[in-house]
């Protein structure tokens, strides 16, 4: 699928979400536009959705924008589809149902947002699955998109004087995925940037990691299917919760979060032959509460008043879920869904607010006995501070990195990358890299595995730093900085096991823009350097009129997400244009 998206003037970032019928397939944020004008292209694998894809299906799309006077820029985009016979080794499911508000008959967009909307339905499950896997996604707006800075709610006004009131429910976000009211497994997100977050101008043209396509997280819920296949109707729920604290370092999941989160997710289902009833013991769960430690210290200057504010959360936390289940061909057999899972936060406020430093770490690994396995870290540091120039104005300085690792193998219900480099037919096919005829003959041997070395999973790597600055002046603002990524991709024979030789990286790709223009790209595929890849910043996307920015905003504040500005509107399902 290809969303090519041009936009001209200023204008926020924006969410967009791609459904079909009732159920989000793709979910996506925008650039910030420039006075020039821009233009964007990402590409998404969508064979996951091969059942639906079999049908006639509603195509919704939304992309709530609001404009005015000054928020004059609008995105023109397109959407297409490309079907293809390329052989495949991975199964679809047979049928995919939404956790959604399911609003498509009335044609509107089906997330949810919480808190507010009760995020729960209700299904009969088809008697004869087999497999049944649940997908979340879920992503901080508003009020909660900087949710990994925020503060002890008990702590909320230690700056409020000078800055006004701090966002709570401490740093720790948990998705839960909920059957029946008992939990069945959860998702630690990890902070998605968009292209207006902490410093505009660390993204021009570089984007955050997940920016242009939000992570989706998945829970093998198999060992509910004694349950589930009963015939009777189970209802499945998506709650996000935060930290309470008694400001006396105790502190438990609270009942509920900032807002806004929007939430959606989609049971994928394996079916057996029809006619055949899935059965089994019912499920063993063992959810225990995570382990949360919490500690905060405030400094005073030599006035008596509140000058720095620290403060530390960690969080572990463990999930299992076993059965035995009986299906189709007869024999009963275990299955199982793990989950081990990681969390260390630490945040510093100094100069009475306008200084804020992060440190997050968060690492996991999901397991399941259908072979599924993901292991995975993130880190992000990142610095900021903002200022009222004496002539002027406000002001941003600020510095970020960003490190995130998936090592993902097993049957995933999303692809893992793996799959363009694994050979699916005896016959090779050819391939050229970016119109290079003269590379075609060196690289049709080595690019795709023969069929007897296919790998079943997938190492992605990538580090991220940048630096910036943003200053406001009268009606215009400006951001200049530097952003360099790095990222890896490579076939894996194991649980975090990259393979050796020649052929181990698969991909690599190494880009540096300064001030909005891409200086040095450098790009290779199974070990040869892709001749000529294309400086994203060139001419003709105008990326280079980027420097100039779109109108102040009435408060730097909300850009950090650092206690509330003006007030930003939640667009999305708004259907405000």
């Amino acid at each position: 699928m290809n969303f090519t998206v041009t936009s001209k003037g200023r204008q926020f970032d924006r969410l967009g979400s791609m459904y079909l019928g009732d159920i989000e397939v793709f979910r996506t944020s925008t650039a910030e536009p420039t006075s020039n004008g821009i233009v964007w292209t990402y590409i998404k694998e969508m064979e996951q959705y091969n059942s639906l894809w079999a049908t006639e299906q509603k195509v919704i799309f939304d992309l709530g924008n609001l404009i005015d006077d000054t928020y004059i820029g609008t995105f023109d985009t397109t959407l297409t589809a490309t079907f293809s016979t390329i052989p495949t080794m991975r199964t679809a499911a047979d049928q995919i149902l939404p956790i959604s508000a399911r609003r498509s008959a009335a044609n509107g967009a089906s997330a949810f947002s919480v808190p507010g909307d009760n995020a729960s339905v209700a299904y009969t499950i088809p008697r004869n699955a087999e497999r049944a896997v649940v997908s979340l996604s879920a992503c901080g707006q508003a009020t909660e998109e900087f949710w990994y800075t925020n503060v002890f709610s008990t702590e909320v006004d230690t700056f409020e004087e000078e800055i006004g009131t701090l966002y709570g429910y401490s740093p720790f976000r948990e998705v839960q995925l909920l059957i029946d009211d008992q939990l069945a497994g959860v998702v630690w997100p990890i902070p998605v940037i968009f292209t207006g977050g902490i410093v505009p101008g660390l993204w021009r043209p570089i984007v955050s990691f997940d920016a242009f396509d939000l992570r989706e997280r998945e829970i093998d819920v198999t060992p509910w299917l004694p349950v589930l296949c009963d015939g009777a109707t189970h209802r499945f729920e998506i709650k996000v919760v935060g930290i309470d604290d008694d400001g006396r370092a105790g502190a438990v999941l609270s009942d509920t979060v900032g807002s806004t989160w929007i939430v959606t997710g989609k049971i994928f289902l394996f079916l057996g032959p029809e006619g055949s009833t899935t059965s089994g013991e019912p499920p063993r769960i063992d959810t225990p509460l995570p382990t949360l430690t919490i500690h905060s210290e405030l400094t005073l200057n030599s006035t008596g008043s509140n000058e720095t504010l620290q403060y530390e959360t960690s969080a572990t936390r463990s999930i299992s879920a076993t059965s035995t289940i009986k299906t189709s061909n007869g024999s009963a057999y275990p299955v199982s869904w793990t989950q081990t899972l990681s969390y260390t936060n630490r945040n510093t406020l100094s100069s009475q607010g306008l200084t804020q430093h992060t440190f997050q770490n968060t690492a996991g690994k999901d397991q399941s006995s259908s072979g599924y396995v993901n292991d995975y870290s993130y880190t992000l540091e990142v610095t900021s501070t903002f200022s009222t120039p004496p002539t002027g104005g406000v002001g941003i300085s600020a510095s970020l990195s960003q490190d995130i690792k998936f090592q993902t193998y097993g049957p995933s219900i999303f692809p893992s990358g793996v799959q363009t480099f694994n050979r699916t037919s005896p016959k090779p096919a050819l391939y050229s890299l970016s119109g290079h005829g003269s590379q075609l003959t060196a690289l049709r041997s080595p690019f795709l595995r023969k069929q007897e070395e296919s790998l079943p999973g997938s190492t992605t790597s990538a580090h991220l730093n940048g630096s910036a600055s943003y200053l406001s002046a009268g009606n215009a603002s400006y951001s200049f900085g530097s952003t360099e990524e790095t990222f890896t991709f490579h076939g894996a024979a194991a649980a975090g096991a990259a393979t050796e030789g020649t052929n181990s990286e698969d991909y690599f790709r190494n880009v540096k823009a300064v001030n909005a223009s891409v200086v040095s790209d450098v790009e290779e595929l199974v070990g040869y350097r892709v001749p000529g890849a294309p400086l994203l910043g060139a001419a003709g996307s105008d990326w280079l009129g980027l420097v100039r920015q779109q109108a102040a905003r009435e408060s730097v504040r909300e850009i950090l997400g650092r206690g509330p500005g003006r007030e930003r509107e939640v667009l999305v399902q708004s259907g405000k244009r």
